[in-house]
């Protein structure tokens, strides 16, 4: 449903809602109703189609030498699809990774670094480690082992393989890769750009890719996150980032629900928990200039309920009277932050 469609929908209700706000000014957000999410969105919850009897079958060749710019270092494809020696185009770049990071614990373990990367950037399928408070990391891993995160969308590989996989670590090894991923420093990772048309995407890989032949769509209500190049991002090349395009006039909306909780109170201000200019405020994590897909995900599956960690319970009150327009919106100027 576009927003206008949405507006046009609730348009009888806007009177009764405008006497309601005159009466709620000691209200919580968590006692404002509002109308009920839509299904997770596709372009938030990228899942894979089913691969086709043609591309099952494919054999690309694994014995090629593969390279990048910037480096003289170079992998075979089978050594950048490897969940337990994890390509590490500049290991210059960052700290020397200990072992659950680069190799994980084969069988069961995967190497931390394979998805989110090795100076802890992250991509849109997963979460951006890098700067998280080592308390966070630990809490949200204890989370996924005893059910109270998952995704609102079953379907998504990511957040399964974290819990089929993931949650064998030990807790020393959980310690260990905390305290790594917190010590790094977030970069600028995600370009947010605001456009009335997108390139047509589709889902590969667990993220949206252009599609070919180059074609343009209305964006309408949707975040088009993928890769500034897609050849390397594909190399888990831990150097090139994202781009984001969101709808226009997103980030000034954006920004009134970020500062000041948005008309009627819809919700608290963000700074509140989590610091000034959103990198984080003690244990509680820095949001600014990450993946705006990884946020909508987040603040999607708190209202639904799929992420009812101890975070979680405390979000949920102040995610509870967003629309999916409010989420994008927030999403979209949290990432258009500086890490």
């Amino acid at each position: 449903m576009t927003r206008l469609k949405f507006q046009s929908l609730t348009a009888i209700l806007i009177a009764a809602a405008i006497f309601l706000a005159a009466t709620a000014s000691s209200q919580t957000p968590s006692t404002i109703s509002h109308p009920p999410l839509e299904p997770p969105p596709y372009w938030a919850y990228a899942v894979d189609p089913p691969a086709s009897a043609a591309e099952a079958g494919a054999k690309p060749d694994d014995s090629a030498s593969l390279h990048i710019s910037g480096t003289k270092i170079s992998f075979t494809r089978s050594q950048v699809h490897d969940f337990f020696n994890i390509p590490d185009w500049h290991p210059s770049a960052h700290p020397p990774m200990p072992q659950i990071v680069a190799h994980g614990r084969p069988p069961e373990v995967y190497a931390c670094g394979y998805c989110h990367l090795p100076n802890g950037q992250g991509r849109p399928e997963n979460s951006s480690l890098a700067g998280l408070p080592a308390t966070y990391i630990v809490q949200q891993l204890a989370d996924f082992k005893s059910g109270a995160r998952k995704s609102s969308d079953p379907d998504l590989k990511p957040v399964s393989s974290m819990i089929a996989n993931e949650t064998k670590i030990t807790g020393a090894e959980i310690q260990i890769a905390a305290a790594y991923f917190a010590a790094l420093k977030p970069k600028p990772w995600i370009r947010v750009v605001e456009a009335k048309f997108v390139p047509k995407t589709h889902v590969a890989g667990w993220m949206l890719v252009v599609s070919t032949p180059h074609e343009v769509e209305s964006i309408g209500d949707r975040i088009i996150e993928i890769p500034e190049n897609l050849e390397r991002t594909e190399l888990r090349d831990d150097s090139s980032g994202f781009i984001a395009y969101v709808p226009p006039g997103s980030l000034k909306r954006g920004h009134a629900l970020v500062t000041t909780g948005g008309a009627n109170a819809r919700t608290i201000i963000c700074s509140t928990c989590h610091g000034p200019n959103l990198k984080g405020l003690k244990d509680v994590p820095s949001i600014a200039g990450r993946s705006p897909s990884y946020i909508v995900r987040q603040l999607y599956d708190m209202q639904s309920g799929a992420r009812a960690g101890a975070s979680g319970q405390q979000m949920k009150p102040v995610v509870a009277n967003l629309s999916l327009f409010d989420i994008i919106d927030i999403a979209a100027y949290i990432s258009s932050l500086s890490p």
